[in-house]
């Protein structure tokens, strides 16, 4: 049976301290009760007989003297069924819609584990975002982890909200998909935003919103992301459904990790925070994936913010490091008006290669794409020579090269925020602009494809 405990040792920001604690375990809940009042928290840390206690809701009068903290001896559960798809909940699990309860015959730990590696399945069919940028140059396979690399004031959220309303599976119309949205630590304007653009595009009924506000407590932070990829591993491994789960914003959940670091007087790493960060993020990320034995499939795209866009920020570092490639943001092209600002060149999917082509999207999709990133990695050396000696001066296939260049950011990955193609007509575009130049320099392009494809 478990004990009660009445005197607090301190109170510091969201922590409490308690000393002559008996059989509590890492990660339990307990209950907080001050006068009537009950708060909840988790354990998050032991050393001998005293622990520390993050608490979900605010500490404001909390009484080291008139409070009772109760261990409850399990963790951070949450009850999940279908019917959680088209619902939003907070942090923690509970329902912020005015819809009721969720109710379950099992409630399930949000503390997952990552996939064995003996038991994943290599991802192979792609999932169509309709964006061009992502499904002809680094696409989306099902299973993958693939983030989005952004800056501050740059339009991720527009671009999650488009990812969340348009992606679909590329065949198979028959297999159930559904989207899981994690947003930790947003404005009330952006959630309100995300809500309101599900709703009126028709596909709340398949989003399932996991929300953290940002005057919400940071520990709740903490469990977001958790309770967002326990219900896409229900809904995959459980239901048979193929999962997209998005998350943002991914810096925000490791400065709320920071910060809590810091109070308990842990040892700082990289920029203050803590050495385990990798970790961290990793038991996050390693949950995306595919089974052995189970219909279902769980793809992430985390976007996290680059603070001062700078790519070796420990946040954009590390999770390049565990995830399958990145989607990268260029503030240049977002300064030139271009939506979605996607730069191609430092952007791409490892998985990529075993999810295109025969089978799978179109037979010229690989060949395509190396052609488009060749030509425009080269129009970068043209438009560096041009500020030079001037356009007017250089040769006349230079020239043909930036007007590809034009013709690829604005026809290509510019495109409204409503615009949604299909994996076909984005090849054809391609196609399109690749024809501004002769076909002597496609030299990443087999006879047989330019003679089916080409538009010259």
């Amino acid at each position: 049976m478990k004990s009660e405990y009445l005197l607090i040792d301190k109170v510091e920001g969201p922590l409490i301290v308690l000393s002559g604690v008996k059989d509590a375990a890492y990660d339990e809940i307990v209950r907080i009760n001050t006068g009537g009042k009950i708060r909840t928290g988790k354990v998050v840390q032991i050393s001998e007989d005293k622990v520390v206690i993050q608490v979900f809701e605010n500490t404001t009068g909390l009484s080291i003297h008139n409070s009772s903290v109760n261990f409850t001896g399990r963790p951070l559960e949450i009850p999940l069924s279908k019917d959680i798809l088209g619902r939003a909940f907070n942090g923690i699990g509970n329902p912020i819609d005015d819809a009721g309860e969720i109710f379950s015959e099992k409630n399930y730990d949000i503390n997952g584990r990552p996939i064995n590696p003996v038991a994943r399945v290599y991802p192979r069919n792609f999932i169509q975002t309709g964006i061009s940028a992502i499904d002809s140059l680094s696409t989306l396979i099902r299973g993958q982890k693939l983030p989005i690399f952004s800056g501050n004031g740059m339009p991720h959220n527009e671009l999650a909200a488009q990812i969340v309303k348009q992606a679909r599976l590329s065949e198979d119309a028959n297999e159930e998909f559904a989207v899981v949205f994690a947003a930790m630590g947003v404005k009330h304007d952006d959630a309100d935003y995300f809500k309101n653009v599900f709703e009126k595009s028709g596909v709340l009924g398949r989003v399932v919103m996991y929300i953290n506000l940002a005057n919400e407590p940071i520990v709740e932070r903490i469990s977001t992301p958790r309770c967002a990829l326990t219900a896409a591993e229900y809904l995959a491994f459980e239901e048979g459904m193929h999962i997209l789960v998005v998350m943002t914003d991914m810096t925000s959940y490791c400065e709320a990790l920071r910060e809590l670091s810091s109070s308990r007087e842990e040892v700082p790493s990289r920029k203050g925070y803590p050495g385990y960060l990798y970790s961290d993020l990793a038991s996050l990320y390693e949950r995306a994936g595919m089974m052995e034995g189970r219909a279902g499939s769980i793809t992430q795209i985390p976007i996290l913010t680059m603070p001062s866009d700078d790519i070796t920020h420990p946040v954009p570092d590390l999770t390049g490091y565990i995830t399958e490639g990145q989607i990268v943001l260029g503030r240049d092209i977002f300064q030139r008006g271009i939506y979605p600002p996607i730069n191609v060149l430092p952007s791409l999917s490892r998985l990529m290669k075993d999810g295109i082509g025969e089978g799978y999207t179109r037979e010229d999709h690989p060949e395509i794409a190396n052609q488009i990133f060749s030509s425009y990695s080269h129009v970068q050396e043209v438009a560096a020579l041009s500020q030079v000696i001037g356009e007017d001066e250089l040769s006349e296939i230079d020239k043909k090269y930036m007007e590809f260049g034009r013709q690829f950011e604005e026809k290509f990955i510019k495109q409204g925020f409503d615009e949604n193609r299909d994996i076909y007509e984005t090849l054809d575009l391609a196609w399109e602009i690749i024809s501004i130049l002769p076909k002597e320099e496609l030299d990443r392009l087999s006879p047989e494809m330019i003679e089916k494809y080409y538009k010259g």
